[in-house]
Order: C-alpha cells, then structure tokens, then sequence
C-alpha cells in the first residue's frame, strides 16, 4: 500500500522526468560527440576521446565563416523583431483600438504557415520587386517570422504581470518614465530576453527558407547541410554545444534577475508608509 501510495504522488513527476530526459537526450549526444575523434567523416560512433575539436573550433575555415555570418544575420533579425514585437505586443496589451482582435490573428499566421510556403512566397516577392538575393533578403525574411513569436512570448508576459505594482508606483508620486524604467520594464524585461534568445535560435536555425532566399550567400545550417554529402566535421558539434550552453546561461541570468526585480518591488508595495 505504501508502494502503490508513493507511486501514486509521484508518478507524473516521473513521466514528466522521462518527457525531460527524451527531449536532453539529442543534446546530450551532440555534447559528447563534441569531444570524439571519429575514425573517419562519415562515422558517428564514439572513438576517442579528444579536446582538438574544442582547441581548433575553427579548423574549417569555411564553417566559420558561416557561423559569423549565421550570428550577424540573426543579431540583426533579432534586434530588429525584438524592438518591433515588443512594442507590438504593448499595443495589444494595454491599448484598445479598432482590428486589435484581427491583428491578434494576423500574428499567429507567419507561425501556421509553413516554411516552404513562406520561402517560396518570400522568394516570388523578392523576384518581383527586382531584389537580389543574399545578406539582406535573408534578414527580411528572418525578421518577418521573429516578429511573431516576440510578440506571443511578451504579450504572454505582460498579461501575467500585477498591474497594481504600476499603479502603486503612480500613487507614490512616480512619474510616467519613471514608473515604467523602474516597475514596468525590470518586470518585463525577462519576457523580452525570453523573446531575444527564441528570435536569435529561430534565425541562426533556420534553413527551410533561408535556402530560398539567400542567392549566392551560406549561412550555418546551409554549410550543415551541404556537408553532410561529405562527412560532417566534429566541430559542428562544438558550435552546436557551445550555442546551447550559452543560451542556457542566458535564461537562468534572466530568471534569477526578474525573480529578484519582482521579490524586491513586492517589498517596497508591502513597505508601510513612513517606515523605510
């Protein structure tokens, strides 16, 4: 009985672990074939341990070069769609205006459409209007679908915001700017990092309609996947380790940021007047 008992507290815990551990796992993989060194290009089996691969991250020129130009391509994208969606997204919140409802489902479309439709119509586009294809009519591209996922990921987090933290700032005699610099933006900014870093991984990922657009231009994936008739180098492995590793410090900073903004605005709200 107190078998069955514990099973039954704890068995979605446990199904929620495996869910967890099938999902690292491809991770996991890619970590540790970071540190192979294969018997050949073509092999993927574990052969000898090695830090070469993280010595000499750049002993393909060529898959550098993309890499840097994956990471230009996506900061850009990501800037860009950040700023536009964030600003969207506060429309959308905290204004109501005229098609405010079917703007809501405008945004969901670049998100249900798929991408060989968006590359081939994005392509159509880019040909009719005369644009050459390369850097830029990648960056175009990109931006136009991170601008809907910036705007799901912050609106999500201004609807589970307090309002009444705004409000109690106003009261205290706080200014407009001054409400939003020190309540409103420190409260966000965790959803609007949250944003940035989905926008980033969305464009140095994408390939589907990059490969439509990019003319003469290759970027990360494009270098992947033109390698893989050749043998992929292990320093892929490397690249994708590192980038995940990154992003992961960035999330957990982000985290901890926000739940120390929020814990310490509480405190000042819950203050009693007179007292410091």
């Amino acid at each position: 009985m107190r078998l069955r008992r514990w099973l039954a507290d704890r068995w979605v815990m446990g199904v929620a672990l495996l869910v967890l551990g099938y999902l690292t796992l491809p991770i996991l993989v890619v970590a540790g074939l970071s540190f192979n060194r294969p018997t050949s290009r073509l092999s993927y089996d574990f052969n000898e341990f090695t830090l070469d691969n993280w010595a000499r991250p750049c002993a393909t020129a060529d898959m550098c070069d993309a890499v840097v130009r994956s990471m230009e391509i996506g900061l850009i994208a990501t800037v860009v769609s950040t700023v536009l969606g964030t600003l969207m997204a506060f429309a959308l919140v905290r204004h109501g205006f005229r098609g405010r409802s079917g703007i809501n489902g405008l945004i969901f479309l670049p998100m249900a459409t798929p991408e060989l439709v968006m590359g081939t119509s994005l392509l159509a586009l880019f040909v009719a209007a005369g644009v050459p294809q390369g850097f830029w009519t990648i960056v175009i591209a990109h931006v136009m679908f991170c601008v809907s996922f910036v705007v799901v990921t912050v609106k999500a987090r201004l609807a589970g915001m307090d309002r009444r933290l705004e409000e109690a700032a106003m009261d205290l005699y706080a200014s407009e700017w001054q409400t939003f610099r020190r309540i409103t933006l420190p409260l966000v900014l965790p959803g609007i990092v949250a944003a940035a870093l989905l926008a980033f991984s969305l464009s140095f990922d994408d390939f589907i309609i990059t490969n439509f657009n990019a003319g003469t231009t290759v970027t990360f994936p494009m270098y992947v996947w033109g390698a893989a008739q050749r043998g992929i180098p292990p320093q892929v492995n490397v690249i994708g380790t590192a980038m995940f590793v990154i992003a992961l410090l960035l999330v957990g900073v982000s985290s901890l940021r926000g739940r120390r903004t929020r814990r310490a605005a509480l405190a000042v709200i819950a203050t009693p007047a007179g007292k410091p």
